[in-house]
């Protein structure tokens, strides 16, 4: 018997081995992970489409523009998605999502409409006692299994967010040799799918939390929806008075573009309780936030807030919460700053007649045509503007509690 040892190739060629190996199995499991989500995913919107789109159209217990309303673009997404199961059953990974993410405008039209789906779904349900009747009897049924309408309408917007991490993975663990990889760069375009879902769901719950501020407000004069306006924080703070030694607790509203100063409403008024009347509205543009004290671990804290006709010292007890409404006016101020020098320096590039840069993130890197460099404050305005949007990712909704 010989105990000579056996040569087995280079270490590192091993090692390579190895980890395709692992990449290949990954990516196999996440393959099979996504077919069976996706068969399931099929199955649910049938559902939909089945036992509500098509027999809702038969039977026209909705007017057909409020049908559109609630399901939108349920149906063409359906078509699309059997078509990408066909191909992941095949094993046509690549060509799947390659012709999924050319339909993908089914998905943008259906997530913008997810809120307003929800709205009119709840009225019907409310108002329309023959829809309340169909709705319960269909979701009775065994093919349901107690699933609501109300989930299975939520089922696409939650999908794409799926779809992102599948991608992901697969990418993660697939050689750019391999054919298909080339295939599914297109679906890269789900993340923007995804963006925008998002997006819309913070523009929703800013707009949630306005009509809840405005609904606090008697009266007509305190105007609190307002285009681009975003909701910030809120909470109690004491105004020292120019003259005097007293302090007022006042109720303070932060938004994107204006500070709302409003007191409790009278408590002799039947409906007092959580209402309050606008005072001041203090824009927050051009104005300069400076603590005067409140640096060290000492108690309590004092804002200085200069505005061009107006000054105000807030002040409150807690210096943690004098901390977070100094960190959140300071932020609230520097954002209208940056946007108008970055208006002002693009005007300024265009203003040559030359096409300096195309600033657009799908292009990739930023490209030059009359000029090798850019306007040097237009690009100091991108880098900025870039650096605070990605660390200061809006909004940040805070609810303060009282502090009088």
């Amino acid at each position: 018997m010989s105990f000579a040892p056996t040569w087995s190739g280079p270490t590192g060629h091993t090692n390579i081995q190895d980890q395709r190996e692992r990449w290949e199995k990954k990516h196999s499991l996440t393959a099979v992970e996504l077919l069976q989500s996706e068969r399931s995913y099929c199955q649910q919107l049938e559902l939909v489409t089945t036992f509500f789109v098509k027999l809702l159209m038969a039977k026209g217990t909705l007017k057909k523009d409020i049908k559109e309303r609630i399901f939108s673009s349920i149906e063409a997404i359906y078509s699309v998605n059997q078509s990408l199961l066909v191909n992941l059953e095949n094993g046509f990974l690549g060509r799947g999502f390659d012709q999924f993410c050319s339909q993908l405008h089914h998905y943008c039209t259906y997530a913008d409409n997810i809120y307003t789906a929800d709205n009119v779904l709840r009225i019907q349900l409310r108002k329309n006692k023959a829809f309340r009747r169909f709705k319960k009897l269909q979701e009775s049924r065994l093919e349901f299994n107690n699933h609501k309408l109300e989930d299975l309408l939520q089922l696409p917007i939650q999908r794409i967010d799926q779809y992102k991490h599948f991608l992901h993975d697969l990418a993660a663990n697939m050689s750019p040799n391999n054919l298909e990889f080339e295939q599914m760069s297109p679906a890269t375009t789900v993340g923007g799918v995804s963006q925008r879902i998002q997006n819309n769901a913070r523009h929703h719950d800013n707009h949630l939390q306005l009509c809840r501020v405005q609904k606090m407000m008697r009266g007509q004069k305190t105007k609190v929806l307002a285009k681009g306006r975003w909701y910030v924080r809120e909470g109690w703070l004491n105004v020292v008075p120019p003259k005097g030694t007293g302090t007022k607790p006042k109720m303070f509203f932060l938004f994107s573009d204006m500070l709302l100063q409003a007191k409790r409403c009278s408590s002799l008024l039947p409906t007092s309780g959580g209402s309050f009347v606008g005072q001041c509205a203090y824009p927050l543009l051009d104005c300069t936030v400076e603590k005067v004290f409140g640096h060290t671990r000492s108690q309590g804290g004092l804002l200085s807030l200069n505005f061009p006709k107006a000054k105000l010292l807030l002040m409150s007890s807690s210096q943690e919460n004098i901390s977070d409404w100094y960190h959140s006016l300071s932020l609230e101020n520097e954002l209208p700053c940056l946007c108008c020098l970055f208006q002002q320096a693009a005007v300024q590039d265009w203003s040559t007649g030359e096409r300096r840069a195309d600033l657009r993130p799908s292009q990739g890197p930023v490209t030059t045509t009359a000029s090798a460099t850019l306007n040097p404050l237009f690009s100091t305005c991108v880098r900025a503007l870039m650096l605070f949007v990605s660390t200061h990712t809006r909004p940040t909704l805070q609810h303060c509690g009282s502090n009088h």
